[in-house]
């Protein structure tokens, strides 16, 4: 029978032509209609504590977060858009860089420069996050120049995506949001795993255990440890890595708990090339020198997390990071149609060292209907990097039939000798208030002071940039599993490559709804969003930027996750990015699309598990669709960059107890496609990769 539940007048009212943000209320209305009435017939159900890290393990869904507020938060009260890929899903995708476990996640775009590995390329809402939108356990993992470091998946538990505006909580950042990777950490229970990965060119192994080291618990590890000799698909390629992380827990009461992380991360791997526009090579050609072809990183990271709870609602938390980050950067590119003509050789020698910081004092309390949570937080950041750059030739190369010349055929000559640091202090006050369970009122603010110091051979350079940055945010649960939001935030982000200029500032206006429908495990949220960035950077050349103005992206996310009777796993997910240059003053390209940002991004998830029967073991496969939609290579939107799609595949079987073999493919039917172009070189994606992992837990 239809239901003759009448439609609110609000909803009512919106006819004939209702907006986008009210279409996003009635609907969260209608699909739960029970509203407060519901909720207060419903029965009243004994809260039940489930330990996160065995959630992340155990599903694709997450509930709780902390990069929304720094604070541990149930998702459907946070009133900013956040996504979560635990490490049952990048188990189950096989997901091998950060880039992979971010391509099925609504409002975040990768693999922008195709086969190019170096770095972990990535876009929230239409923004590049590649300098500074990279967090650990809170802490930020930055770079300058050329000197950034790559994560690893197989080291973090979870991985959590912050979209929209953050610096009223994380300071420096570009407006789109922030990636926050969780590093695994010592459990309360013992437990492992052991495994071998192979595949063309590919070969892997690595291992992952710990538990109590004495009966009372007081004391337990972790270790985590892999080693891989592998390629990237192409000619001359390079993907190996040996990473090696120790984890150490020392909680001698319920009330406090001190974490030591160590790691250490070593790759060595190797760059892929564009090719000029117009011609048609295979992606897998190799048009530079062989033996002049590396990017390698050594990084080692040891810091801490600590947490004390004093009683009475009041909380210390501090967690704190020393990284050092060593590069070996050599490479020639840039071959044409001529032979005769120069191809580019350049390189890098750096190293870099960071240490990172951040306190908080948290203060839980009552008052009658209102509860209170009130977090005040002293963050304090350091990065020195010593970089020097050679930039020169080598010889021309016949891209039809190509030799190569060696490294006798390369002239390299000065480019950039400089040294970079940077010294910041933010103090961040953040208040959250609710009233009657129902309304969550959020205020932060956060004031930072960031020193520059630019040495050069001939001098050094200064400058000083400080900000205040603001974030309101409103949340109201028409029940338990509903609610809507809304939010205003702020961004702020100097410009290291040219002090001189003014710091970017960004501002984001948000509204959205999230459903965790009851007794399912599943979520599903709806965002739209307007996002401005002033001062903002564009090349003017290969090597030269200059700010041109503004920019701003508006746009409409959608996402939903759903584990369903632990046999079926569904995730979908699709932006929308209205994005347009509103002023420039420099190349004449107000109104145009920014470069490299996809109008659209669609992907789509699913696996199915068969349970085993006799001596059938379980059975699970999978299925994923990635499309990208149009973009341009330039400011200027002369270089159109069509749209593609792909489909990853996945398959897993049970041949003993505590015994699986799985199957991952990326790029299942070995699309060619040009991921992006660049000032007349364009550059292919990645092709098909096909692996097979045989994995022992105990």
């Amino acid at each position: 029978m239809a239901s003759t539940r009448p439609r609110s007048p609000f909803c009512q009212s919106l006819r004939p032509r209702p907006t986008l943000v009210a279409l996003l209320l009635c609907s969260a209305a209608a699909v739960h209609p029970g509203g407060a009435a519901a909720q207060e017939d419903a029965l009243a159900l004994q809260p039940i504590t489930v330990d996160g890290s065995d959630d992340d393990r155990n599903s694709i869904v997450a509930a709780r977060n902390t990069a929304g507020s720094k604070t541990d938060t149930d998702l459907i009260d946070t009133p900013a858009s956040v996504s979560v890929v635990t490490a049952k899903e990048i188990e189950t995708r096989g997901a091998g860089t950060l880039q992979q476990v971010l391509s099925y996640t609504a409002g975040v775009s990768v693999d922008e420069f195709g086969s190019d590995d170096r770095y972990d390329y990535y876009r929230i809402r239409g923004f590049d996050e590649l300098a500074l939108g990279t967090y650990r356990d809170g802490l930020a993992v930055r770079g300058e120049g050329w000197t950034f470091g790559r994560r690893e998946p197989y080291g973090m538990e979870r991985v959590e995506v912050l979209k929209g505006a953050n610096s009223a909580l994380f300071g420096l950042n570009a407006p789109g949001g922030l990636v926050n990777a969780i590093t695994k950490q010592p459990t309360s229970y013992a437990f492992g795993e052991v495994y071998s990965t192979v595949g063309e060119d590919h070969a892997e192994a690595g291992t992952d255990f710990g538990g109590p080291l004495d009966e009372a618990g007081a004391w337990s590890y972790r270790l985590t440890a892999k080693w891989q000799d592998a390629d990237n698909g192409g000619e001359y390629s390079n993907d190996d890595r040996l990473y090696v992380a120790p984890a150490l827990t020392w909680r001698p009461s319920d009330m406090t708990s001190l974490t030591l992380l160590a790691d250490y991360n070593r790759r060595e791997s190797s760059l892929a090339y564009g090719f000029p526009v117009g011609v048609d090579l295979d992606p897998e050609t190799f048009l530079g020198e062989p033996d002049f072809n590396h990017f390698d990183t050594v990084e080692k990271n040891i810091g801490w997390i600590f947490e004390h709870d004093f009683g009475g609602g009041l909380k210390l938390r501090q967690n704190a990071r020393y990284t050092k980050l060593d590069l070996d950067y050599e490479t020639v590119y840039g071959a044409s149609t001529d032979p005769a003509a120069p191809r580019s050789a350049f390189a890098v020698m750096s190293e870099s060292e960071q240490f990172a910081v951040d306190t908080q004092l948290q203060y839980d309390a009552s008052f009658g209907r209102i509860e209170s949570r009130t977090l005040a937080g002293l963050d304090l950041g350091w990065l020195k990097v010593d970089e020097e750059a050679l930039a020169g030739t080598a010889d021309g190369i016949d891209i039809w039939n190509p030799v190569f010349c060696g490294r006798g055929c390369i002239a390299l000559g000065p480019y950039i000798d400089w040294e970079p640091e940077q010294t910041g202090q933010g103090i961040y006050l953040q208040e959250e208030l609710t009233l009657d369970d129902r309304w969550i009122l959020t205020l932060g603010g956060r004031y930072d002071h960031v020193d520059v110091e630019i040495g050069r051979p001939d001098g050094t350079d200064e400058a000083t940039f400080t900000d205040f940055t603001r974030r309101i945010g409103l949340t109201y649960k028409i029940d338990p599993d509903l609610s809507v939001y809304a939010n205003y935030s702020e961004s702020f982000q100097p410009n290291l490559w040219n002090i001189e200029e003014d710091a970017k500032e960004g501002t984001q206006y948000e509204i959205g709804v999230k459903y965790r429908p009851e007794g399912l495990d599943a979520l599903f949220t709806a965002a739209v969003f307007d996002l401005t960035q002033t001062n903002v950077q564009s090349y003017v050349s290969p090597t030269e930027q200059s700010q041109i103005g503004e920019v701003g992206v508006r746009g409409l996310e959608l996402e939903g996750k759903l584990a369903m009777n632990e046999r079926l796993n569904l995730t979908a997910a699709y932006a929308y990015w209205d994005a347009e240059i509103l002023e420039d003053g420099i190349g004449g390209n107000a109104g145009n699309r920014p470069s490299r940002v996809p109008d659209q991004i669609i992907s789509l998830w699913a696996d199915y598990t068969l349970p085993g029967a006799g001596r059938r073991g379980d059975m699970t496969l999978g299925l994923g669709l990635r499309h990208v939609g149009d973009s341009f290579g330039d400011d200027a939107n002369t270089a159109e960059v069509d749209a593609h799609t792909l489909v990853d595949a996945a398959a897993s079987y049970g041949i003993a107890p505590n015994v699986d073999l799985a199957l991952n493919v990326t790029n299942l039917f070995d699309k060619d496609y040009v991921a992006s172009e660049y000032y007349g070189t364009k550059y292919y994606g990645d092709g098909r990769k096909a692996t097979a992992t045989l994995k022992y837990r105990w």
